[in-house]
């Protein structure tokens, strides 16, 4: 082979019998020697197109336009993962149509956006579990620990909703895509933590909901109903607790899981008390603006049509969200948290739906919408906020 290559660069007119005899001879093992005979051929054809050819008008230069080599850049481009991976990571990141791409990654507009559905489809089957899981017994723990010294014992987040714009929403859908927000939209409900990781995210909803036909739609709240939540308990002013709660704005429920900011709060403790819950609920109106600023294509209108992709879009933009947020997440925090080993009901027993499991279902269901609950655990926080702000 090495004496071939030097044999193919001489002057010779005996090229082409080399190329015949080294093609007859030499057996193809591998994808590398196929590259290798392609090129070659084409600096052939490039020596006889450069001794043939011929300008028509005297004087003028003809420019080699190396056909045959960029037809191979074309098919290995096209049979290369990264240049289709680094299309779909544009194309979510900066909001560009998929036919602006063909001059960087020289790929037709169909085929990137096949690519792209590709893409966002697998990036949410590989990486869902573990990057939109629930909070763990050690996300739990580590809740706790961030949300203590900022005055929110047992609290896991703070909820909202945010619109994505649906531009292309068929005619028919229109009026049941629109709310309050200026054209067809659809939903995303997330929970968000201070370090702005969205641990719950529920997308699809049409934009003529409000945040409360969300939230009854929403599995937010179903591993606690079925006992497969890990277990906590907390102390707020001499008062003990033992379900997590939710930061909200007023248009949620009065439930045990939500804290509320007070309207017109009289009084310095209430007055307080408000200003301090709406500044920590700005976590995840802050995970929001970042999600949108990291992803432009969900700040933007929505191009594609059907539902189903929009959702991959959406749920992959989050998980490559919290992948951001793990890869910077400071974890010099002590995270001790200390709780009793409780026994946790397995879900094969709450698909059985028997007698002891409704009763325990049901229970627990009344016990998220107690009212009482809701009420007690916002004068305790007033409280505790105020003694805390005294203490300082």
């Amino acid at each position: 082979m090495g004496v071939f290559y030097m044999d193919f660069y001489d002057d010779d007119d005996d090229d082409d019998d080399l190329i015949t005899d080294w093609w007859d001879q030499e057996e193809l093992s591998n994808d590398d020697d196929y590259y290798i005979a392609a090129a070659l051929l084409t600096y052939i054809e490039h020596k006889r197109t450069k001794r043939k050819r011929r300008g028509l008008v005297p004087g003028h230069e003809i420019i080699h336009r190396d056909r045959f080599a960029g037809n191979l850049r074309i098919v290995a481009d096209y049979f290369a993962d990264p240049p289709k991976v680094y299309g779909a990571i544009r194309m979510l990141a900066y909001d560009i149509p998929a036919d602006s791409l063909d001059e960087i990654v020289r790929i037709s507009e169909s085929t990137m956006i096949e690519a792209f559905k590709h893409f966002v489809k697998a990036v949410v089957d590989v990486f869902a579990d573990q990057y939109l899981r629930a909070p763990t017994a050690e996300d739990t723990a580590r809740l706790m620990a961030i949300n203590t010294p900022r005055g929110f014992q047992g609290m896991l987040g703070c909820i909202d909703c945010m619109h994505w714009r649906r531009k292309n929403c068929p005619t028919g859908w229109k009026g049941q895509y629109s709310g309050h927000v200026d054209g067809p939209t659809m939903i995303l409900e997330a929970v968000a933590s201070k370090d702005l990781w969205i641990w719950h995210s529920f997308f699809g909803l049409p934009g003529s909901l409000n945040d409360i036909n969300v939230l009854q739609r929403s599995p937010l709240f179903q591993r606690l109903t079925s006992g497969t939540a890990p277990e906590l308990e907390f102390m707020v002013n001499g008062n003990k607790y033992t379900m997590g709660y939710y930061l909200a704005h007023g248009i949620y429920p009065s439930w045990a899981t939500f804290v509320k900011t007070i309207s017109n709060p009289q009084g310095n403790k209430r007055i307080h008390y408000a200003k301090v819950q709406e500044g920590v609920r700005k976590d995840v109106e802050r995970a929001f603006g970042v999600l949108q600023a990291r992803f432009a294509m969900v700040r933007g209108p929505a191009r594609f049509w059907d539902t189903e992709t929009l959702w991959y879009i959406m749920t992959a933009c989050v998980i490559m969200h919290n992948m951001i947020i793990d890869n910077e997440r400071d974890e010099d925090v002590d995270f001790d948290y200390d709780q009793e080993d409780s026994e946790v009901l397995r879900k094969e027993e709450y698909q059985r739906r028997n007698k002891p499991v409704l009763e325990k279902f049901l229970k627990i269901h009344k016990e998220i919408e107690d009212r009482r609950v809701h009420e007690q655990l916002r004068d305790d926080l007033v409280e505790h906020l105020w003694a805390l702000h005294g203490a300082r």
